[in-house]
């Protein structure tokens, strides 16, 4: 069997002690050569192997083999030089975490859509501006936790606001969040971002910044890396939205060695769970109170009893089923989606008809 010497060099482009067991562990192969994905583009992808970057074809074979699962950045490959100026993936190793998402695949029926893999940290990123909305950041929280990668709230453009606000707006983010997801205000554009940020930027992690377009972003990797790498535009004056200077998933190198992923913003956030019951794992402080409701099927509504309704904000706990009523209609098969929605026509037709019965 081959073995794989954790290099230096590969420990600094994120090789972490699992993804090392897995490489030594396989089957033995003949001079491809252990490379991590950072950046996908449509026929090719950009790999790196701790000393240089090179570019990579998808070989027909491979793309079919992890259709549903595509290539993400972020994810560690065995690659094998098929021409001085090319490489060819040989093999994509399987990844330690995966941070998806649900799309559509153009015909309605639900999509799994990778965004990135083997990451270890997410700095979940909202402005304190126009971009504040608690809801959307417990879509992203809960992103996180179902990947299994620990979150990190970072509360950007604390510059722009008085005081006042700031702390009421992070209040505000401290009591949807909870006590054990750690909460940072910064001005993303000043070097001491990254000394706030430096229990999470230890040489050899990957951290990726997901959030809305004009959420800082780029210019907290800008930061973060110490050169200007991106443009980053100015917002929209009218609702603070950011004009999506990124376009694609990238990974650079921060100053101080870790491995950063920066994200275009999502326009549509939907959960990739299977189960309704997965979202136990996103929405933790909703499993510890159910297990205080009076009944043992309590759909957390209107039941008398109900710990988490007397307990949560309203606001969570329409979130929560909101979120619950996504998951189960994406674990629906295409005509089981087709006969709710004829039931809720007909819902629909009978409110009506009453409606009218009641005017005349």
């Amino acid at each position: 069997m081959n073995t794989i010497s954790p290099t230096d060099a590969l420990i600094g482009i994120g090789l972490s002690a699992p993804m090392f067991q897995k490489l030594i562990s396989r089957p033995a192969y003949d001079g491809e050569s252990p490379m991590r994905v950072v950046e996908v583009q449509r026929d090719r992808v950009v790999l790196h192997d701790g000393a240089r970057q090179v570019s990579a074809r998808l070989p027909p074979a491979l793309v079919h083999a992890l259709e549903g699962d595509g290539l993400a950045v972020g994810d560690w490959v065995l690659a094998a030089q098929s021409s001085p100026d090319l490489w060819r993936i040989v093999e994509r190793v399987a990844p330690i975490t995966q941070i998806a998402r649900r799309t559509n695949d153009g015909r309605g029926a639900p999509k799994r859509q990778v965004l990135v893999s083997n990451v270890d940290a997410a700095l979940l990123m909202m402005g304190l501006d126009h971009d504040f909305n608690l809801r959307r950041l417990e879509r992203y929280l809960a992103l996180a936790r179902l990947a299994g990668v620990a979150p990190v709230v970072v509360l950007s453009k604390a510059d722009t606001v008085d005081d006042e606000q700031l702390h009421a707006r992070r209040a505000q983010a401290r009591n949807a969040i909870g006590d054990a997801t750690p909460l940072l205000a910064l001005d993303v554009r000043n070097a001491a971002a990254s000394a706030a940020l430096a229990p999470w930027l230890i040489r050899g992690q990957t951290l990726v910044l997901l959030g809305s377009s004009g959420a800082g972003k780029s210019t907290l990797t800008n930061t973060l890396c110490g050169l200007d790498l991106q443009d980053t535009g100015s917002t929209r004056a009218d609702d603070g939205r950011g004009r999506h200077t990124t376009t694609a998933r990238t990974l650079r190198f921060a100053t101080t060695g870790a491995c950063v992923i920066d994200t275009p913003g999502l326009r549509a956030l939907r959960l990739d769970v299977d189960q309704t019951s997965d979202l136990g794992a996103a929405f933790g402080d909703v499993a510890a109170l159910a297990a205080r409701c009076r009944f043992r099927n309590c759909r957390h509504r209107d039941e008398p009893g109900c710990a988490v309704v007397d307990t949560l904000p309203p606001e969570r706990v329409r979130n929560f089923h909101k979120l619950l009523r996504e998951a189960r209609r994406d674990s629906m098969s295409a005509l089981e989606q087709r006969e709710q929605r004829a039931q809720w026509k007909a819902r629909g037709r009978e409110a009506a008809i009453r409606s009218r019965a009641k005017r005349g």
